[in-house]
């Protein structure tokens, strides 16, 4: 008898092999990156990756800890966090032995005539009884070939991966709030710079319909003046259509009411300097990005499914084990002759499928080829995100620079020209066009200047935050 059931077991392990052959060889070299981004600015130069975010704003710190605190998208990534978790906890379970208790009481009853009517007349048989019991059982697969270890990787891969995108939505969410804080307080640099356009193109307003009543100026200067005055109205005007937009974008990233926004957005201290950008490598990109990690970990999941898949082509052994008690009466359930058990080995393995396990394999090779490529793109895209943000810091730094140069030389024209039709050495008219030069050009240099602010957080973003 052992020696048949020897031969069957082998039988078995021989087979099993035959189902499917060895899984795809899949090479999963790193991506290969430039030794530097092509618009680093000088290591003299460089600043901190963490100042590039606005944290000397304190309405900035206020919003960003509110949305920390309970924003919807970060409770959902949460969520999908202890979900992963979940999983993993479970597959950790199933390397472990399984416990079962159960406890029964039957009772039946049988037909004393199915036994026959030949039996001794002092032997009676009662129909009726009742049996007692309780058993404690225990199982566990030994895990030969690996399978539930894989299965174990890649639930702890796919929790890193969870941990990860909830790491790039809380990046993400700090940058789109210090975006919203930045566009804000550009619009109150706008609006300060509107009101002083509006307030000098009143006065030469006021001046050219004075000097129109007294015959010394034509009425074509008032005329003229008004429409500068006119202008800088329309263009104050529309900046609350701006500044509802931020709100609601600020009421969606936070969960908080309008009002309470609205109060902690008090006015700033006006423009900051520019803080420089900060040098690091296309290979830090590897760990900051909290995508490309995720993409990394998703990765190592898939290769841990194709072990696993490729496992399932060898024999499962299960052994186990029960203990029980069982009785027809309460008061003899705990007697020695209740005691009952059992021990058993068992191996299942596949011995012909029609190429199920094989497809299985397949597609578990292929789902691998789609995670390698889903890294290389995600390591490309903040290779990309990056180089664009470097760029764009320098480009806007030039446009701030030049936007305040032009603003500067227009008020100083100005200031020159007003000086001189004083002193009767020009005609109004010259002052009127140096004043339609220079309206607008302080607002177009703080939205410059709210744009390289801009510029850096985007960088802050490609570069992984913090």
């Amino acid at each position: 008898m052992m020696r048949k059931a020897a031969l069957t077991a082998l039988l078995a392990l021989g087979s099993a092999g035959c189902v499917a052959g060895p899984p795809p060889q899949i090479d999963t070299p790193p991506p290969i990156l430039p030794a530097s981004f092509s618009y680093l600015p000088d290591a003299v130069e460089a600043g901190s990756l963490a100042a590039l975010l606005p944290h000397d704003d304190a309405g900035f710190v206020a919003l960003r800890d509110a949305a920390l605190a309970d924003a919807p998208s970060l409770g959902e990534a949460a969520a999908r966090i202890e979900r992963a978790r979940a999983a993993a906890r479970r597959a950790r379970a199933e390397r472990a032995p399984q416990l079962d208790l159960s406890a029964s009481v039957e009772t039946s009853r049988t037909n004393p005539g199915s036994l026959g009517a030949s039996l001794p007349p002092a032997i009676t048989i009662d129909p009726d009884r009742t049996s007692y019991g309780a058993t404690l059982g225990a199982r566990w697969e030994t895990d030969l070939f690996g399978r539930l270890r894989a299965e174990q990787r890649a639930a702890a891969a796919r929790l890193d991966a969870a941990t990860a995108d909830a790491d790039a939505v809380r990046v993400a969410l700090i940058a789109d709030i210090a975006s919203q804080v930045v566009d804000w307080r550009s619009l109150e640099a706008r609006q300060a710079a509107l009101s002083r356009d509006l307030d000098a193109a009143d006065n030469l307003a006021r001046l050219a319909a004075s000097r129109t009543k007294a015959g010394l100026a034509p009425g074509i200067d008032a005329a003229r003046a008004e429409a500068i005055a006119a202008s800088s109205r329309s263009r104050l005007a529309a900046l609350d259509g701006e500044r509802a937009n931020l709100v609601g974008r600020l009421v969606t990233l936070t969960a908080r009411d309008a009002a309470w926004l609205v109060e902690q957005l008090v006015p700033g201290a006006g423009a900051q300097p520019l803080p420089a950008a900060p040098a690091t490598l296309p290979s830090d990109l590897l760990t900051r990005r909290p995508d490309v990690a995720a993409a990394a970990a998703r990765l190592a999941a898939a290769d841990s499914d194709l072990a696993a898949t490729a496992a399932r082509r060898f024999p499962r052994l299960s052994l186990s084990a029960t203990l029980g008690l069982l009785a027809f009466s309460p008061g003899q359930l705990f007697d020695d002759e209740s005691l009952i058990g059992s021990l058993a080995a068992a191996i299942a393995a596949p011995l012909l499928d029609f190429g199920r396990i094989s497809a299985e394999i397949d597609a578990a090779a292929a789902d691998k080829k789609i995670a390698f490529q889903q890294y290389r793109a995600a390591v490309f895209d903040a290779l990309g995100d990056a180089e664009s943000g470097y760029r764009l810091v320098a480009a806007s730094d030039a446009r701030a620079f030049a936007t305040a140069d032009e603003a500067a030389r227009l008020a100083r024209v100005e200031a020159l020209t007003a000086t001189r039709v004083r002193a009767g050495l020009a005609d109004l008219s010259a002052e009127l066009e140096a004043r339609r030069q220079a309206d607008g050009a302080t607002e177009r240099a703080a939205i410059a200047h709210g744009e390289a602010r801009r510029a850096r957080l985007l960088l802050w973003l490609a570069l992984g935050g913090s």
